[in-house]
């Protein structure tokens, strides 16, 4: 059932996902009394969990969708929405206007096994749906009709992934309301920080980390490393689940660094087995207008830290597969980063389902595991898992690193709150499982 978190005369927000959970944001808001009716995202469930199931929308009665940003569990449920009536806008910044595409394209490929032709036919009408809007600029939202009171509507720097932004609500009233949409991290090297908002009456705010703080930058490069040496030691591969999207520009940023330090030996294999990871991070290199001013000073040193010598892709599914195999066979040490990052399809099921039984691999989570897939479940320490119906023994070395997550932890959810000057008269609390919440709760109630 949705949860309604406010219900005035004036405006109504009701949650058909993304509330008590990680995954699957979708947020309606209703503002009286024009009768204008927005989403906020509109993402799919991940994991194994029940709710994937469609959310239950009347597209016709929808006025306009607002993306926050690109992953799936933000956006994968748009070709639903279409199909269930929705015409409106779909406003986001360029970069996620170019990125949505990409990811739709690989969903319903994936899991619809739809067609080449049907698949344009949905991207096609997305694209001519998409409203492009620039950071930092009010954008006066359609009226349902003529001399209704108008609303506003601003996206800022969110420091997520590439594009992200948090959206900003002006209503006829003149108050303000916020979407954080996920929050990236404090002083991560590729993006820059997110600053808060100047004004906000009612804040909606991610809680993913809301109970836990990250490894500093700093710390997170020296375990990499420490994990890569030990690692090249004993022989075997290194496998890191990686999200196509965010995770794996700011590992590969990361390994460059390394390289470039002369801290890894030049003939390590540098592996990006993800198709879409590949295509991502060529959207990542056409944008570097929205990289911070570090990565921008590397590539004034004629540095590539996207695309450096050392990093080898693999493309076709029967090159992924014998590299799998020799991998296997060999023991050989490599760097395999691959999609997905919680573990559920993609080509690192392959890797783990031949890997893990074996004591020299090394598994480095570097993001969220949701609860109810693969990874939470290897991540936990589960002695045996199934992939693909069949049980596989881990005895693989498993790591997490928090300093990855493109999360925002709890020390910097509490700082952007407190940027917020006046103090926002109500903060909802969103995208995170409960636990994370009551903790984020208790800290914003009494800092």
């Amino acid at each position: 059932m949705p949860n309604i978190s406010i219900n005035t005369d004036t405006l109504t927000v009701t949650h058909h996902g993304g509330y008590q959970t990680v995954t699957g944001s979708c947020h309606q808001v209703d503002i009286k009394p024009s009768g204008l009716r927005l989403l906020v995202d509109c993402g799919q469930y991940q994991g194994d969990d029940a709710r994937e199931a469609r959310v239950g929308l009347n597209g016709k009665r929808i006025d306009a969708l607002i993306l926050t940003h690109a992953h799936i569990d933000h956006c994968g449920l748009l070709p639903w929405l279409l199909a269930a009536g929705f015409n409106g806008p779909i406003y986001c910044t360029e970069a996620t206007a170019e990125l949505v595409p990409l990811l739709i394209d690989d969903t319903l490929k994936l899991q619809l096994n739809m067609n080449y032709g049907d698949r344009q036919r949905v991207l096609e009408r997305i694209c001519q749906l998409t409203v492009t809007l620039p950071y930092n600029s009010w954008h006066r939202l359609k009226p349902k009709q003529k001399g209704q009171p108008a609303t506003y509507l601003r996206l800022q720097p969110a420091g997520h992934i590439l594009g992200s932004a948090y959206v900003e609500l002006k209503l006829p009233d003149e108050q303000r309301v916020v979407f954080s949409g996920d929050l990236g991290p404090s002083n991560t090297p590729l993006l820059p920080d997110p600053i808060p908002p100047s004004r906000a009456d009612i804040l909606f705010l991610e809680s993913t980390y809301g109970d836990k703080t990250h490894e500093s930058v700093a710390t997170r490069a020296q375990r990499l490393e420490a994990i890569i040496q030990r690692s090249l030691e004993d022989g075997g591969a290194i496998l890191i689940p990686a999200f196509s999207v965010g995770r794996t520009q700011e590992l590969l940023f990361d390994i460059e660094q390394l390289i470039y330090q002369k801290q890894l030996d030049e003939a390590l294999p540098i592996i990006l087995d993800s198709p879409m990871a590949q295509k991502v991070t060529r959207h990542y290199r056409q944008f570097k207008k929205l990289w911070s001013k570090e990565a921008k000073t590397k590539l004034n040193q004629h540095r590539h830290p996207l695309a450096f010598e050392q990093c080898i892709t693999i493309d076709e599914h029967g090159q992924h597969m014998a590299l799998v195999n020799r991998l296997k066979q060999s023991g050989e040490p490599a760097i395999v980063v691959a999609a997905s990052g919680m573990c559920q399809g993609g080509r690192i099921m392959n890797y783990l389902a031949a890997l893990l039984e074996d004591k020299r691999t090394d598994v480095i989570f570097a993001g969220y595991q949701a609860q109810h897939t693969l990874g939470r479940d290897i991540q936990q320490g589960n002695k045996q898992v199934c992939i693909d119906n069949s049980p596989v023994t881990v005895n693989a070395q498993i790591h997490t690193i928090s300093g990855y997550s493109a999360h925002a932890d709890q020390n910097d959810l509490v700082n952007f709150v407190q940027g917020i000057q006046p103090p926002p008269k109500q903060v909802h609390l969103i995208h995170g499982e409960p636990d994370s919440q009551r903790e984020l709760a208790a800290l914003l109630r009494n800092p």
